[in-house]
């Protein structure tokens, strides 16, 4: 099972790299991050944004295997808890199926996306830039890692 994030967005600032791998490499190697990043599509003067979210959106589509369990994150989504996250991160691994979280741009993910989801997972009620996202979530995931294995990096 792999957990792949899908992210609108490259070459991110080296401090967003840096962050993210962190979290990356403190994975284990049964249940590793992968990271694939789609090219935002150019916002000039007067952009159509309805027109770039889809282009953005059939390259995140392009991106997902035909099994993969598909989390859109997107404000309006649920909330969970770390500890609902570590009990859904076991189910995943149970199941065995990769876990593909999707991370929009600026503007957020197109509709043809979160109707591919599985789920709609909010964050925070916050908007958060797109490359902080990232971050956010790899820490996330691996703090319920550590919750499943009752490592102390997770104190409640």
């Amino acid at each position: 099972m792999r957990l792949k994030l899908i992210c609108v967005g490259q070459k991110m600032p080296d401090w967003v790299s840096r962050g993210f791998n962190d979290y990356v490499r403190r994975m284990p190697p049964e249940l590793p991050i992968e990271l694939t990043e789609i090219a935002m599509a150019h916002r000039g003067k007067n952009p159509d944004i309805d027109r770039l979210m889809k282009r953005e959106g059939e390259a995140i589509l392009t991106a997902l295997g035909d099994r993969d369990r598909v989390l859109a994150l997107e404000v309006g989504g649920r909330s969970w808890s770390t500890e609902k996250l570590a009990s859904q991160l076991e189910t995943w691994q149970q199941d065995g199926q990769d876990v593909c979280f999707l991370v929009g741009g600026p503007d957020g993910l197109d509709q043809a996306c979160r109707q591919r989801a599985d789920q709609l997972w909010s964050l925070s009620d916050l908007t958060l830039p797109h490359p902080l996202v990232r971050i956010l979530l790899a820490e996330q995931l691996y703090r319920a890692w550590t919750v499943t294995r009752n490592h102390p990096y997770h104190r409640a």
